[in-house]
């Protein structure tokens, strides 16, 4: 449904997309992460058609946003890291707006505006200006907005930075609840742990390049197995602690650590040899450490 194949983008003669590869099935979340200035809005702005390549092909539900663009723009919605309602307006004067503009007949976009501020639960302030609304409840609008004709393939850049962490957590589950329905969903996203909650397929971006592409669960294996760690109550013993943890154990002070995933074993033969430790646990692999592993910064 979202294809790209050697994707170029220049401004002022310096690359931010340098030969993009994309390929997203249909119904899935694809994560697009990346430090700031490696190309995520780009890559967005290009599939939207609101900007113009330099070079290399892009797709949206099979048509070309360059070619194609006009059935390429009734395929999508799109959600930008600003909410694009208008202030003045009341939600559901802005939702009927959004339908008007997309074609739908002045009775068929009030029914779809009271259908997505129920969905949105904004309701209750439907009839009140866009000003008088929190920063969450906005998202909530722009975010029905870019829905307002159930569109194939929705881009979100950044849909849930600067607000509360209750809201995060219902547009997530609005994301979830799109995939599963059929959506398909470019989403680029600060947050690490929400492309690790909703998305299927994660690409990492890193100077206009792909650094890494995959299901998170392989990504965090690419960078390493599970580790025990444990906190000794008395750092004297360490170096018996060590010889029963096995491998190469990392040592600081009373902290221990170890590429395995023997947890029960180790946490055993530590209590029968009458060792302490104020701590033991598995740890895998975050999105957070294979980020700074791919692209040497954190988002």
């Amino acid at each position: 449904m979202i294809e790209t194949i050697g994707l170029i983008k220049r401004f002022g003669g310096r690359p931010a997309l340098d030969g993009v590869d994309l390929d997203v099935p249909a119904g899935t979340v694809c994560g697009l992460l990346g430090p700031n200035g490696a190309g995520k809005t780009t890559v967005v702005r290009i599939l939207a058609t609101l900007l113009r390549p330099d070079g290399g092909q892009a797709r949206v539900a099979g048509h070309d946003v360059v070619r194609e663009a006009a059935q390429a723009r009734r395929e999508l919605g799109l959600a930008g890291q600003y909410a694009a309602v208008d202030e003045v307006l009341t939600g559901r004067t802005n939702l009927v707006l959004f339908g008007r503009l997309h074609r739908l007949s002045a009775r068929r976009a009030r029914r779809r505006a009271d259908e997505l501020l129920e969905r949105f639960r904004l309701t209750a302030a439907a009839d009140r200006p866009v000003r008088t609304y929190s920063g969450g409840m906005r998202r909530r609008l722009d975010l029905a907005a870019s829905l307002i004709v159930a569109p194939a393939v929705l881009f979100l850049d950044e849909p849930t930075t600067g607000i509360d962490p209750g809201t995060r957590l219902e547009i997530w589950d609005i994301i979830a609840k799109l995939a599963r329905a059929g959506t398909t969903v470019l989403l680029t996203t600060q947050y690490l742990d929400e492309a690790d909650r909703l998305a299927d397929q994660i690409v990492v971006l890193d100077r206009g390049r792909v650094a890494a592409a995959g299901p998170p669960l392989a990504l965090k294996r690419s960078i390493g197995g599970a580790r025990v760690d444990v906190v000794l109550h008395d750092p004297a013993w360490a170096a018996e602690a060590a010889a029963i943890m096995g491998g190469d154990v990392t040592v600081t002070g009373a902290r221990l650590s170890v590429t395995s995933d023997a947890l029960v074993r180790i946490a055993t033969e530590l209590a029968a040899a009458s060792i302490e430790f104020d701590d033991i646990a598995l740890r895998r692999p975050t999105l957070d450490e294979v980020f700074l592993h791919l692209t040497g910064s954190t988002p």
